[in-house]
């Protein structure tokens, strides 16, 4: 048998590939499916089944698509519901692909329908775990995002505790774990950097595994410091529920060239937002009036989830040279399908058209030491609440990335703001949403937090992220 993880760093998202005697399982796969086409095909081998571990909220599934492509049976666990053709497992049932068998352990808590696939080797040893949102390595899913008018946070929280005890742990020591994701993700709090994990390290190390663990325990713990989720997540797991359009339709209406003229009248007419993802020290040298950055450089599908509220906004976009169509299938992967087209030469175009431009003023942390020395000056930290807890400059205001548009009212458009983040991405997607909504007094830092730590400010004294 072979088996492969194809993991995606922006989305902190693995997807797997197996095979057996010519016949294939995908597990969890991304939205743009050619590439396992193309790899089932050049294997000689045809995918039998799309095995999907829940209703995933952080990415629209490519499950539909693929199923239309090529044949294969979508599967879920037990009890769930689509508008569109599934095979809904029973716990324990069993496939076959090849001379190996997949079977399908029911797994509630994350969702209701999650299911963990146990892989048999032709032997009929267990080999590995495709684990899903149920257990990641050093923690497990989030058990608040299937919460219902009679099901609560905690309810779910019992019933991963049940799962992780009575379907997994007795599992043998030496079972490979795949899990959905790894850090970066929102799904879970303490996601490892590792991707591929064994199941006896884990009930070693992993919190959520501790043997003498209660369940009353077990449910304070996992709810503990979870942050909200971000807004585009039901809106996603709706999509992988419901359906979505094609992948190959949004690519052919998303990915067109704009001349300077049509582009301005898409912004204008159109109500589209005009996305700017280049990378940020292009954005501060110049870019189109109230213009919004996210570049694609650092965690962008996430970052356009969580702070572009509309799924169905109308978009146009200013891409480095060639990157149009990476542009489009990334805000595709988070469902935002709307994209109308891209700057077609880019901001040279627009200024050889006689449009203006705007810069963002950005210094480096030894200016933006003096200048804080020197005067009372008003400091914005743009960090996720643990950076904030963790070590911050004393006189700093907190004001998340993740939810400035509902505390934009904490800023005045009177003040100049110092803006930083941890390393210099997100300062400047802060800046460039505070200036697209008429705050135009503000300073990016350079380098972030990490550079300021070089300086001689003072900072609150260091607290260990995990232990907050």
């Amino acid at each position: 048998m072979k088996i492969e993880q194809l993991y995606t760093g922006c989305l902190a998202q693995g997807a797997y590939y197996i095979e057996s005697e010519g016949e294939v399982a995908i597990i969890d796969p991304l939205r743009e499916i050619q590439q396992y086409i193309d790899k089932a095909k050049a294997n000689n081998s045809k995918i039998k089944y799309i095995l999907e571990t829940h209703f995933h909220a952080d990415f629209v599934s490519g499950h539909v698509d693929l199923a239309k492509k090529t044949g294969a049976t979508i599967v879920f666990g037990p009890g769930a519901t689509t508008e569109y053709d599934i095979h809904s497992a029973k716990d324990g049932e069993e496939l076959k692909i090849g001379n190996v068998t997949i079977k399908v352990l029911h797994t509630p808590g994350h969702t209701l329908e999650s299911a963990t696939y146990l892989l048999r080797d032709e032997y009929g040893k267990d080999h590995a775990i495709f684990s899903g949102d149920t257990l990641f390595l050093g923690d497990v899913g989030r058990p608040d995002l299937a919460i219902k008018s009679d099901l609560t946070k905690e309810d779910l929280a019992e019933m991963l505790f049940d799962s992780l005890r009575n379907k997994i742990m007795p599992l043998a020591d030496d079972v490979i774990v795949y899990p959905a994701h790894g850090a970066g993700s929102a799904c879970g709090k303490n996601l490892s950097k590792e991707t591929v994990g064994i199941l006896g390290e884990q009930k070693k190390t992993n919190y959520a595994l501790r043997a003498d663990m209660t369940k009353a325990e077990f449910v304070k713990e996992v709810l503990d410091g979870i942050a909200p989720p971000p807004q585009y997540f039901a809106k996603n797991a709706m999509m992988n529920k419901m359906g979505y359009d094609a992948f190959d339709t949004v690519l052919k209406t998303g990915d067109v060239a704009l001349n300077p003229k049509e582009f301005e009248a898409m912004a204008n007419h159109e109500a589209a937002l005009v996305l700017d993802v280049r990378p940020q020290s292009d954005y501060i040298k110049g870019h189109i009036p109230n213009s919004v950055f996210i570049g694609l450089n650092g965690g962008f599908a996430p970052w356009v989830g969580a702070l572009i509220k509309d799924i169905k906004q109308p978009i146009v976009l200013v891409v480095p040279e060639g990157k149009s169509k990476e542009a489009v299938t990334r805000l595709s992967r988070v469902g935002y399908d709307n994209t109308l087209g891209y700057l077609e030469g880019g901001i040279e175009a627009w200024q050889n058209a006689g449009k203006d431009i705007e810069t963002l003023d950005s210094i480096s942390a030894e200016e933006f030491a003096q200048r804080a020395k020197a005067d009372d000056i008003n400091i914005l930290d743009v960090r996720k609440d643990g950076e904030y807890q963790s070590s911050h400059l004393e006189t700093a205001q907190h004001l998340s990335l993740d939810f400035i548009n509902e505390k934009m009212n904490e800023v005045s458009k009177d003040k100049t703001y110092y803006v930083h983040c941890a390393g210099g991405y997100r300062s400047v997607i802060a800046a460039s949403i505070l200036k697209a909504r008429g705050f135009d007094k503000l300073i990016d830092v350079a380098g972030g937090f990490g550079a300021i730590k070089n300086t001689d400010l003072k900072t609150t004294d260091f607290v260990c992220p995990s232990t907050l």
